[in-house]
């Protein structure tokens, strides 16, 4: 058994590379095989988000705070709010952050598969993310 004290994993700025904006990251669980999991709580800023990008396993999202907006390749964005829950299926493009005007808290789980727990695309583009919200 390991118990992870409060305060002993740092915060950490996550990669401009795969996010657009302030984001920052702080680490749940990265399990040790056989096991899978991978979980973050990661934090966006207003009008911060992830690249589109695609899970081997698909991905849960729960909303800790905030609202935000996800968004699967071909469709409009959908609004997200502090206590809702996402599940992306394996292989679909996405990208999910913070609503332009409010920050968004939630924690991501995904499942690592060959050393890797996302497939990362390109930057969501300013159009694609100001496109009218459903829900």
């Amino acid at each position: 058994m390991d118990i992870f004290k409060a305060g002993t994993r740092p915060s950490m700025r996550a990669n401009p590379d795969f996010f657009t904006g302030t984001v920052w990251q702080d680490p749940v669980i990265g399990a040790q095989p056989p096991a899978r999991l991978n979980a973050l709580v990661v934090s966006f800023e207003p009008g911060a988000r992830t690249a589109w990008h695609t899970h081997p396993l698909g991905q849960t999202l729960h909303v800790m705070s905030g609202t935000g907006r996800v968004c699967l390749r071909g469709e409009a964005p959908k609004a997200i709010r502090a206590g809702d829950t996402v599940w992306i299926p394996a292989g679909v493009e996405h990208w999910h952050g913070a609503a332009p005007a409010t920050g968004m808290v939630h924690m991501a789980m995904q499942e690592v598969v060959d050393g890797s727990a996302a497939d990362w695309l390109e930057h969501v583009s300013d159009a694609d993310y100001a496109q009218a919200v459903v829900g």
